[in-house]
Parts: C-alpha cells; structure tokens; sequence
C-alpha cells in the first residue's frame, strides 16, 4: 500500500521517513519530494509498505503527529492507473497536421 506523507519540514530525509514507519512493518520504499531548483524537500513524500494492515496501523497512529516540530497528515494513495491508447502511444496513425502551430 502507498502511503502520502504530507506537511513535515524540509530537514526530514528518505531514512528518516522510513525509520519513521519501520516500527509499524516493513517498509519497501520511503521517497521524500525533492524540488528540482533547491534540492530540498518539498514538504511531502511516499511511503510504500507490502502489509496493507501494517500500513492502515501505521496511518491510524502517525496521522496528525508532531515530527520535529511540524504536525504530518498521512492518507492511503490509491494505485496508479495505466492508461493505454492516448495519443502518444495509440495504435493509429497521427495526423502531423492537427500539430502545426498555426
């Protein structure tokens, strides 16, 4: 189960993150936003774990905690959808016309 982390501040790293759920299961990932211009942290990050009721158990207790000073909100991300026949990848011709810039 994927797990979104939100509002920490932009001290908290990967490791950190994760040694923040490992109590509660077995953590297959813990990834902290990174913005692109600062390389700091964005504030959120993703939390994957295998057991879907370790994971429940470790939302229902971290949910509106403090960590290091900041309150976190954590809430179950649905899975990603792949999405097949747009059209980048369809299985048609594309009309190069349709794209000229007018």
């Amino acid at each position: 189960m994927n797990i979104h982390v939100s509002n920490f501040g932009t001290q908290l790293q990967d490791e950190d993150l994760k040694n923040l759920f490992t109590p509660f299961g077995e953590v297959t990932s813990a990834q902290v936003a990174i913005d692109g211009f600062t390389d700091q942290s964005r504030g959120f990050g993703y939390v994957e774990m295998p057991d879907d009721e370790q994971a429940r158990a470790a939302i229902a207790a971290l949910n509106q905690t403090q960590v290091n000073g900041a309150t976190i909100a954590l809430r179950e991300v649905a899975p990603r959808e792949v999405h097949k026949g747009s059209y980048k990848v369809g299985t048609g011709p594309v009309n190069p016309f349709i794209y000229r810039k007018r």
